[in-house]
């Protein structure tokens, strides 16, 4: 289905010998009329989005495991502090997130865990910002191609009254911009569905990592308050082991 929509695409360019496809795109995009231009103004402003949102994801996704691992072995050897210094030399939502449960660690386990769960939402929420343009975008393109087929469709009636006879030439012209406004607003329609739906899975999966994370976090803090070792490997110091609990 992909192969046949590909060579449908190519078919719609003018066939010249060797001709440069950036020029044949330039002539369908003229050919198509006035409601060609909004449409490029929806890709140019939904590549924007689609863009930025995908950088900011790419910077928010760390190495989750690691960092885990890291903050376990700074509360073994350092306590909460330590901690904390692995969570704010981190970058992205996790380590935000992480922050947030450590700094109310005096306050107990239950405080961590409302924490966690409230700054996880702010997080989650700007991971997701942009994105209800980007699909405001995905919905507006094709809507203007159709519309732009309406507007076409009507010319070429117009054309067939005026003269008062049914030419091929007379409605080639409406015809023509209406199937190059269906063809561009669909065209458009699909590039950023596409990159929306790679910006929705990468959160999804940051999400859910976040999630794991934090719950590995809190049972972190119960083993540190309860004297025992984070990571398993060794045994905390009582100083350690008596000052969270004195925290608590």
């Amino acid at each position: 289905m992909l192969n046949s929509l590909t060579v449908n695409l190519l078919l719609m360019l003018p066939q010249q010998g060797g001709g440069d496809v950036i020029n044949a795109l330039v002539q369908r995009f003229n050919e198509g009329g006035e409601f060609m231009w909004p449409v490029l103004i929806c890709l140019i402003i939904g590549l924007a989005i689609a863009f930025e949102r995908i950088i900011t994801l790419n910077r928010a996704d760390i190495d989750t495991r690691k960092f885990l691992n890291n903050v376990k072995e700074a509360l073994d050897e350092g306590g909460i502090s330590a901690a904390e210094e692995v969570c704010a030399q981190t970058r992205g939502p996790v380590a935000s997130v992480f922050q947030a449960g450590l700094l109310r660690a005096d306050e107990g386990v239950d405080a961590v865990e409302k924490a966690v769960v409230s700054y996880g939402s702010i997080e989650m929420s700007f991971l997701e910002r942009g994105l209800v343009w980007l699909s405001l975008f995905i919905s507006i393109a094709p809507m203007l191609g159709f519309l732009g087929t309406v507007i076409g469709m009507i010319e070429a009636f117009d054309a067939i009254e005026q003269a008062g006879d049914i030419s091929p030439s007379l409605v080639a012209r409406g015809i023509k911009i209406a199937l190059l406004t269906t063809a561009f607003g669909l065209i458009v329609g699909v590039i950023l569905q596409f990159f929306y739906n790679y910006a929705v899975s990468k959160i999804d999966r940051i999400v859910v990592e976040m999630e794991d994370a934090s719950i590995e976090l809190i049972d972190s803090l119960v083993l540190l308050q309860a004297g025992r070792s984070v990571t398993g490997e060794k045994e905390v110091p009582e100083s350690l082991g008596e000052s969270s609990s004195s925290e608590s």
